[in-house]
């Protein structure tokens, strides 16, 4: 999607590269290319660099020009061939070669920073097939620089802080959220297999979200869905049955035109059992507490700490068994963590994933999980559907009654 640039945040940026006397950043990681030139590439074999001074260079696939002119930032486009009839080697090596000619025809061949310790993912059960990237790509930058750096940290560092812009994006992922969610509830019945379930929502993001409000691109959902003892941290929507009276989980990240939200919602197609009613009210206490906690100049320690004495407290020492507190922006996972044994403050402008939960041995349980812009007054929850989801029922009910 075509937005103007976002003066801002690449300020910033050049601001910090200034601090480090970084003369330019050459990144190929797709969540920092969007984030400092607006395109959002298909493949991972494309490039963006950006000096600390001047016009930045995008390089991007040939398939894909005219998306990158519509869309990027710079200017100064360079296209490279997927396939080229005389060049047997994959396309990732002449974006590189074109990197390498744009470092020399611009002089930026001093420090040159790059996502050395960036990690990546190969394919899992959430994604299809991220393109990653080997020893031999960062060592071709070597004989032109005349230092090369890890620029990890000062992206991470820059990107924690949203503008008005990534808010905006970030709100239209949140929104496709909630209304899914609605549109699933509407369809949930017992029996249903975790699977259907699943699709319905993600068809519905898909569908929907693009060209929604004449502002997304491109919306993509992806989501893990639980239901009663199916709910356990880190296992794959299957064909378990939806229950009744318990808890279907959704573990949910929504993309709007590279912008991600980190959710978990949930539904009950009946009245829930007094176990999860007491388990519920639990985790909304915790979760509420943890929220109001979470404002400029807090410490991301002790927000862990919080959350995990207050459980506890409900009888549920040691849980839950993953983080509790993360950065959302261009991934869904991004710094900063929250982790008693770290450091770390909360500031104005970061977008926080808090995620409280507990899991019964055997499985079923609970986790309650929304996005909180950190504003100058608190926060702002971004997502609108309930957390408290026995509401939900209620006002259909309501509804109905009607």
């Amino acid at each position: 999607m075509t937005y103007p640039v976002d003066t801002l945040k690449l300020q910033r940026v050049r601001d910090m590269m200034k601090e480090r006397d970084l003369d330019v950043l050459v990144v190929r990681a797709p969540d920092n290319i969007v984030y400092l030139t607006n395109y959002w590439c298909m493949k991972g074999y494309d490039i963006a660099v950006f000096p600390r001074d001047g016009e930045p260079t995008l390089i991007a696939i040939e398939p894909q020009e005219e998306d990158a002119r519509r869309t990027s930032w710079p200017q100064d486009i360079r296209l490279f061939k997927s396939y080229d009839a005389r060049d047997p080697r994959p396309p990732t090596f002449r974006s590189l070669d074109v990197a390498l000619t744009v470092l020399k025809e611009r002089d930026l061949t001093g420090r040159v920073g790059l996502e050395l310790s960036q990690g990546t993912q190969s394919a899992d059960r959430m994604v299809g097939e991220p393109t990653t990237w080997t020893q031999p790509w960062f060592d071709a930058f070597k004989p032109v620089a005349r230092e090369v750096v890890d620029a990890t940290g000062l992206l991470a560092e820059a990107r924690a802080i949203k503008t008005d812009q990534e808010i905006e994006r970030m709100r239209l992922a949140n929104e496709l959220a909630a209304l899914a969610m609605e549109h699933t509830f509407e369809r949930l019945r017992p029996g249903m297999k975790e699977s259907e379930v699943a699709a319905i929502f993600e068809g519905f993001v898909h569908s929907t979200g693009i060209g929604f409000r004449g502002k997304v691109e491109m919306a993509r959902a992806f989501t893990l869905v639980w239901s009663g003892k199916g709910i356990r941290t880190f296992t794959a929507t299957g064909d378990r049955p939806v229950q009744e009276h318990e808890p279907t989980l959704f573990e949910i990240w929504v993309c709007v035109d590279g912008y991600w939200n980190d959710l978990t919602k949930n539904l009950c197609p009946g009245e829930l059992t007094p176990e999860y009613h007491k388990l519920l009210d639990l985790l909304l206490g915790v979760f509420n507490q943890a929220a109001a906690f979470a404002k400029d100049g807090a410490s991301l320690p002790d927000l862990d700490r919080l959350i995990r004495a207050r459980i506890a407290e409900g009888g549920y020492p040691g849980q839950p068994s993953h983080a509790v507190c993360h950065g959302v922006g261009a991934r869904a996972h991004e710094p900063p963590y929250a982790h008693q044994a770290g450091t770390g403050t909360i500031r104005k402008g970061m977008v926080l994933a808090i995620e409280p939960g507990v899991y019964w041995p055997g499985g079923g349980g609970l986790r309650l999980e929304d996005n909180f812009w950190i504003t100058g007054n608190g926060n702002e929850k971004l997502c609108s559907f309930p957390d408290d989801f026995r509401l939900v029922n209620a006002a259909h009910a309501g509804k109905a009654a009607h």
